[in-house]
């Protein structure tokens, strides 16, 4: 299935949450269009009755998959590899490899408003990882990683505006140390199950894949 390209905010009210798919916006009430319509598009009021069991896993996967905006294969692929791991948990260990990927990173840092202006900066050749330029948004960041703005980009009033929000909001997460003032962050540990910040119940999904 090819990546969605119509109205996000369709998938905010099919997920009956605010996902934060655009970015500045999402935090304004009067331009957000899901504080205003709630209701999943294109559906019939709620009946009374008995959710299935597999709607709600399904649900929940289809909510993680647009949070990071990741394509069903890709979402197999981490689940299957979060499976085989020999440690931890495997929802944990999936949300983990969701939040290393180098797109959910630069959102997380603060230099991008959505995930996918992040994914957009980092295709179009704007992001570095330890001096090498990445223009794959799934990389994944390891401890000890430096990324860093391209100086043409450090120009952009985007840029700009991006920073200036990061700090007036200041809820970068503990694992990631932005520098604002040379347009760069160092990831200075991995990720864990308290650093996600959207409700998600990851083993629900685990359950899903399990059958």
């Amino acid at each position: 299935m090819a990546r969605y390209t119509g109205p996000v905010c369709k998938l905010c009210r099919r997920e009956g949450l605010k996902l934060f798919l655009k970015g500045s916006r999402c935090l304004n009430k009067e331009k957000c269009s899901f504080e205003d319509r709630k209701t999943p598009p294109g559906l019939p009021p709620k009946k009374k009755g008995k959710i299935s069991e597999y709607s709600i896993q399904l649900r929940e996967k289809q909510k993680v998959k647009r949070i990071y905006g990741v394509l069903e294969k890709q979402f197999r692929a981490y689940f299957a590899q979060a499976h085989k791991s020999q440690t931890g948990i495997t929802g944990e260990i999936l949300l983990q490899l969701l939040e290393r990927r180098l797109d959910n990173v630069v959102y997380r840092m603060g230099f991008a408003s959505s995930r996918a202006q992040s994914r957009s900066f980092i295709s179009q050749g704007h992001i570095t990882v330890n001096g090498q330029r990445v223009d794959v948004a799934s990389f994944q960041i390891k401890i000890g990683d430096k990324v860093n703005i391209k100086e043409k980009m450090q120009k952009s009033n985007v840029m700009d505006l991006n920073i200036k929000l990061a700090q007036s909001l200041n809820r970068y997460p503990s694992w990631v140390i932005p520098d604002y003032s040379n347009f760069s962050g160092e990831v200075s540990a991995l990720p864990s199950r308290e650093h996600i910040d959207m409700p998600i119940k990851e083993q629900v999904i685990v359950e899903l894949y399990s059958k």
